[in-house]
């Protein structure tokens, strides 16, 4: 076998080098919190993986929510701010805006603080299944500089799911608690994160049903701002139609507008943003209009 000349050596080894950073990139979970101003968790490699575009609408065109926009952004400035604030809760009924609003909320505050030459805040989603890997997310944002906005979507636990507890421990209550640069808020359909059958179970099994009961709902009172949200009627419905048309550019005169709107209601059995968005969509794709 014929021996390599000196002068050869370097380059070899910097290609060896090359080649097993290919095979062995830097770990993701080294990604800086200055690196995107949204993330997703990923409990099973834990890593945070940046989102280069978030998928909201404008927080103007959120309508019938108007009194809990107004709670969680002022809320949301004051963490920002790095004054008092409290998780946050958004619960009640499905397809209301519970998570687009926390989204736009996200958007408003960092604008005005980039406009303001202030820092940002980082949105961090959470998976519902990565809960148990809560810790160690806090963990590492309790060391970054940055102030972060910890977001999980459609939060409940089924009676066999035992995890609620280490978010209890998480939010208050454990040794460490929440980490001073992190907020939690989350949605959920449930006002108590808990299916009522479940509840009503434990006070018709349990050897002591009042202090069983207290266990499980006592999750949701780590929330201190609860925001309840409720199905709309027709006017706040057309309003949200209308406000996404003007917003587009979608050209039709209000009646048919409304009239169409009113029959997609019918054939979907229910009032809300999400249909109103969904009749948009469909409205938006007829007339030839990207929604962008």
């Amino acid at each position: 076998m014929s021996r390599l000349p000196a002068k050869d050596l370097p380059l070899l080894l910097r290609r060896i080098a090359d080649a097993l950073e290919r095979l062995a990139p830097l770990p993701p979970a080294l990604v800086s919190l200055d690196a995107a101003d949204a993330f997703v968790w990923h409990a099973e490699g834990d890593h945070l993986e940046p989102v280069p575009r978030v998928n909201r609408v404008e927080i103007g065109l959120l309508k019938g929510v108007e009194r809990q926009q107004a709670t969680l952004l002022e809320n949301t400035r004051r963490f920002a701010q790095g004054l008092p604030a409290n998780n946050a809760l958004l619960w009640g009924a499905r397809g209301m805006g519970k998570s687009s609003l926390v989204k736009a909320v996200h958007a408003a505050v960092n604008a005005a603080a980039a406009e303001a030459g202030q820092a940002t805040l980082a949105l961090v989603e959470i998976h519902r299944e990565d809960i148990p890997g809560l810790p160690r997310l806090l963990q590492r944002l309790r060391a970054a500089a940055r102030r972060c906005l910890l977001f999980c979507d459609d939060l409940s636990f089924d009676s066999a799911d035992t995890s609620y507890k280490s978010l209890k421990a998480v939010l208050e209550g454990g040794i460490e608690g929440r980490p001073e640069n992190v907020l939690f808020y989350a949605t959920s359909n449930r006002r108590h994160l808990m299916p009522r059958e479940m509840i009503e179970n434990e006070r018709s099994t349990a050897i002591t049903p009042s202090e069983a009961v207290e266990e499980k709902v006592s999750l949701s009172d780590r929330f201190g701002l609860w925001l309840g949200f409720h199905n709309c009627d027709q006017d706040t419905y057309f309003a949200m139609i209308e406000g996404y048309a003007a917003y587009y550019g979608l050209e039709l005169p209000s009646e048919q507008i409304r009239a169409e709107a009113k029959e997609w209601a019918v054939t979907r059995g229910s009032r809300s943003g999400r249909v109103a968005w969904q009749y948009v969509q469909d409205l938006a794709g007829r007339l030839g209009k990207p929604l962008a």
